[in-house]
């Protein structure tokens, strides 16, 4: 009777307690009537002259409805609260809207309001800018009672000296818009950075705010007791509108669609936003209705440094999904294009509207366009239809447009089906739209008149001096010169810059206003090496432009130029002998020649120069020549086993009297490499080969040679393989080769100097490297027992006790590869925390098992190598993972009463969590204690009976309350792989 009673009193105290809460305020989604549908926050720095850089300019748009609720009018949102994330606020409802509700276009249930607003901010740092309202529009189907959810949008600044003046992406089309059951719906925020940073697209689910404004609000704001800081969390079951819980009992499926992603009929709906264009595709709705979802824009500039993120905004749009007879328009847009700086920019866009089921006539189409070069780009519709719409976009384009990323037009179609055009209506008649992305990419125009003539420095080499006219963009930062021996190929349309295919080396910078320079082939260091007699030298340059938008120039005209005479040559680096100290290398060149046939002036020698590598930044003395004769040298005593080696001769002239010598320096050039590897199964081996050389070794096919690894076996070439400017491999799949028998390789390379037709069969070996072919060992097969969460929720934790996890880990070999050794000689069992980053060795064993004791949780992955008896490894196991348990148990009473026996109010057993925001009311609603604990904290919540408190984390600083029960509310978010958060609600009794 008595346990009786008091389960009633305690029933009849919480219903007083929800009573209270909802009469006090206290539950948002009965603050206002529901009208909010979608919005967004964007930034801008001061702009006034001198400017403060800590002050920020804002506008908001906020799309609110026209319908009214039953027999009230629609809500009027004429004011607002921001959040200027510095821990201040507007106060209650402190920004004015600017001017009244705006109708939208062809959307009569839809209106936008503007709010404008400015802060000064404290000091440097990011600060999250903050928007909460009350409440969403009602009916929204892919979140719970979406009428007594609040709204929240959010966007962060960046405030660094080195961002002054930087501008937030602009959202230029509308957050609302409409489409139909079983069609592909596409939406495109049509945003624009006007600094011409990169912005990347990625779809968030819709957030909400748990406590009303007047809770949120704090100091100076009279009244006020919160913090100035909302905290936003997920709406209650909110899942993305392509969720089969979303529309139950009917499965969503695709349809046909040419667009990107195409549709695949039958298949599983989806719902994708592009990561780069913004672009939201639906493909296909289910159900009519109303949905929401969110999607941020992060704001990257590329900085000497790297890519660096300057900023965020985190937007709410809202879909209205109908049934109807009605088919969206067709639209047609110009295709992608590449123009140069001043060029006029003309696209015809047109569509045509779609039969309806049963109709003949097709309605008149509104074509619009949304980007953030409109003004001054224009865009004007000529013809609604039917049969055809039709709009033109024009577009002069200036120097100050070249940027690396593409410009984006947003083009949207939305026919008129009869009855169209009010609030009333029919959703049968609703409009429908078709929308597509249009890129712009402008580049800058190539310099002109570049002209190369022949001189000489003031030591005697050679140089070309290289002019061309003053350039015409006086934006751009940077002349970038190349050059190459020989003519080069033509840049392709609208192909920025020179890419490497082309040959083409880059040889030095000057400022965008300077239109000379001189190439006297400087080395690393710097020194003048001169250009080589008997070459012809050709060059081209471009403009490159600055940070933030980049962007490049087309390149030049090729300008030529040739030097009479010779200049020596390196024509071998050839490799004798392999050995890891005895090996020898023959290096070979040719001799130089005047331009008349006589002898050089001064005293001419030879400076033979050794690195180690493809490309050694510093080079030794091998040995100086002083007679020209002179042209190889064999080195020994070198490790040409395991090491590369690269060649570099000067051609040195000295003279008496104090003259400067003058040293011609030869284009380096390495030994060739090869490596051998055992491929899986194994059955042939992959020989490749690298080498940086100044001559052309593509125009030959290399020559592969191999042996048995036995005593007194010889090479034998077995065939011929094309190869690159730098290297390339060749499979051997003989059938000759036998499993577990050791072959020695190495390849031959076929040069020639195409400048110089002289100098060609250049034949040059590569060192010797011997492999067994050895199977691999087989594939492991991971299996990872799962952890048991109700027996571990089920178990008490002792107070002071820390809980540990087990995981157990078996495997067993599978037979992948073909032909795989089962032989095993032990397991590298990996080790990773969570579903993403690197592994790392856990441990070595030679069982099968494995047990992973003493963790502080269950979340981690795990992988396995086997290793054979040779030491070669398998490739990696299946990755099996397992995720945290999800439990939270808390007691209903404790005792502060002095004998530390259960005397504060913690969890009874919990899986890991990362943080638990916990907040105890009395009967009256009142809040009387509230504090965060995260995972470092030792003990979660940890109230001692303490109170009031409001945000005290220590717990228990205010005078203690009484005895009797208190309700709770607990926020806790676990550490699993997806962050799951989950709400706690019930009852406490303190006991003293």
């Amino acid at each position: 009777m008595i346990a009786s009673l008091l389960l009633r009193a305690r029933a009849w105290v919480w219903t007083g307690f929800l009573l209270l809460l909802v009469s006090a305020g206290l539950r948002p989604e009965t603050a206002q009537a529901s009208h909010i549908r979608a919005g967004f926050i964007q930034a801008k720095a001061d702009t006034t002259i001198p400017g403060n850089p800590r002050r920020v300019f804002f506008k908001m748009i906020l799309y609110t409805t026209t319908l009214s609720t039953g027999t009230q009018p629609p809500v009027d949102e004429d004011k607002v609260t921001i959040f200027f994330g510095d821990g201040t606020s507007s106060c209650y409802r402190g920004i004015d809207r600017v001017g009244g509700r705006q109708p939208i276009p062809l959307v009569p249930d839809t209106g936008l309001n503007v709010y404008v607003f400015e802060h000064i901010y404290p000091s440097v740092g990011p600060f999250t800018v903050r928007y909460t309202g009350e409440n969403r529009i009602a009916g929204v189907r892919n979140m719970d009672n979406s009428s007594a959810q609040s709204f929240y949008i959010s966007t962060t600044v960046y405030i660094y000296p080195e961002l002054l003046g930087n501008r937030s992406p602009v959202i230029t089309s509308p957050s609302v818009d409409k489409g139909a059951v079983r069609q592909v719906f596409t939406y495109n925020p049509g945003a624009y950075d006007a600094d011409g940073d990169s912005l990347v697209y990625s779809l968030r689910p819709s957030k909400k705010v748990s406590l009303l404004a007047q809770d949120i609000v704090g100091l100076p704001c009279s009244g006020a007791t919160g913090n100035n800081t909302p905290v936003p969390v997920t709406v209650p079951n909110f899942h993305y509108p392509n969720h089969p819980s979303v529309t139950p009992g009917t499965r969503p499926e695709q349809v046909a669609y040419n667009g990107s992603p195409p549709g695949v009929p039958g298949d599983t709906a989806t719902f994708v936003q592009d990561i780069r264009t913004g672009q939201v595709t639906w493909n296909a709705p289910a159900e009519a209705g109303i949905y929401n979802f969110a999607f941020s824009i992060r704001e990257l500039r590329r900085t000497p440094l790297g890519w660096r993120e300057i900023g965020e905004i985190i937007s709410d749009v809202q879909v209205i999904i109908v049934s109807t007879n009605n088919l969206r328009p067709t639209l047609t847009i110009p295709a992608d294009i590449c123009v140069v700086a001043g060029q006029t920019v003309t696209g015809v866009v047109t569509a045509v509207d779609g039969l309806s089921q049963g109709s003949t006539a097709q309605t008149p189409v509104s074509l619009f366009a949304y980007s953030g070069i409109k003004p001054p780009a224009t865009f004007v519709q000529s013809t609604q239809g039917p049969p055809q719409a039709r709009g033109v976009f024009t577009w002069q384009t200036q120097c100050s447009n070249v940027a690396r990323l593409p410009y984006l037009v947003v083009f949207k179609a939305q026919d008129t089906p009869p009855g169209s055009g009010s609030t009333t209506t029919p959703p049968a008649n609703q409009p429908l739209i078709d929308e597509q992305v249009w890129r712009i990419t402008v580049v800058g125009p190539p310099p002109q008149n570049l002209r190369a003539t022949a001189a000489t420095t003031t030591g005697g080499l050679n140089r070309t001096v290289l002019n061309w006219d003053a350039y015409t963009c006086t934006n751009a930062s940077t002349i970038y010169i190349y050059r190459k021996v020989g003519p080069g190929p033509s840049p392709g349309p609208c192909e920025t810059g020179i890419p490497p295919s082309s040959g083409y080396v880059r040889i030095g910078s000057v400022n965008a206003n300077v239109t000379t320079f001189n190439d006297d082939n400087l080395d690393a260091s710097g020194v003048a090496r001169g250009l080589a007699r008997g070459l012809t030298y050709c060059y081209r340059i471009y403009a490159d432009f600055p940070l933030p938008a980049l962007g490049s120039s087309l390149a030049s005209a090729e300008a030529c130029v040739t030097f009479a005479g010779r200049s020596a040559q390196l024509k071998n680096v050839d490799v004798e002998a392999t050995s890891t100290n005895a090996g020898q290398i023959a290096v070979r060149w040719t001799t130089p020649r005047t331009t008349t046939g006589v002898a050089f002036d001064g005293t001419p020698s030879y400076v033979l120069s050794r690195g180690e590598g493809l490309a050694p930044t510093t080079f030794t003395t091998v040995r100086t020549f002083t007679s020209l004769t002179d042209t190889s040298y064999v080195d020994t005593g070198l490790n040409t086993m395991d090491r590369q080696y690269t060649y570099r001769l000067d051609f040195v002239r000295t003279f008496t009297g104090g003259q400067p010598s003058i040293t011609e320096t030869l284009a380096p050039a390495s030994s060739v490499r090869t490596t051998v590897v055992a491929n899986n199964p194994p059955t042939a081996f992959t020989v490749s080969w690298t080498y940086n050389v100044p001559w052309d070794n593509t125009a030959r096919p290399v020559t592969i040679y191999r042996r048995v690894d036995t005593p007194g076996s010889t090479f034998v070439p077995i065939a011929t393989a094309p190869t690159g400017p730098g290297g390339g491999t060749y499979l051997d799949n003989s059938s000759a080769l036998v499993p577990r028998q050791s072959y020695c390789y190495y390849v031959r390379t076929e040069g020639r100097y195409a400048a110089a037709g002289y100098l060609s069969s250049l034949l040059n070996k590569s060192q010797e490297q011997c492999r067994q072919l050895i199977a691999p060992p087989c594939t492991p097969v991971l299996a990872l027992q799962a952890v048991n969460c109700d027996s571990l929720a089920a178990l008490p934790q002792p107070a002071g006790t820390t809980t540990t996890y087990t995981n157990r880990l078996r495997w067993t070999l599978s037979n992948a590869p073909t032909g795989c050794d089962a032989n095993v000689a032990s397991y590298r069992v990996y080790y990773r925390e969570g579903t993403a980053g690197a592994f790392t060795l856990l441990t070595t064993t030679t069982q099968t098992t494995f047990i992973h004791a003493n963790l502080p949780t269950s979340g981690g992955c795990y992988a396995v190598q086997a290793v054979g008896n040779g030491g070669t490894a398998s490739d990696t196991s299946n990755v099996a993972c397992q995720d945290n348990c999800l439990f939270f148990s808390l007691p209903n009473i404790f005792t502060p009463n002095g004998d530390n026996q259960n005397a504060v109010f913690r969890p009874k057993n919990n899986s890991p969590v990362r943080s638990v925001h916990f907040q105890a009311f009395n009967r009256w609603g009142r809040k009387v204690f509230e504090n965060t604990t995260t995972a470092s904290d030792p003990v979660l919540i940890n109230w001692d009976g303490g109170g009031p408190v409001n945000g005290d984390t220590a717990g228990g600083r205010g005078n203690k309350v009484a005895d009797g029960i208190y309700f709770y509310l607990a926020e806790v978010e676990f550490a699993d792989t997806a962050s799951t958060k989950r709400t706690y609600k019930g009852w406490v009794e303190i006991v003293r």
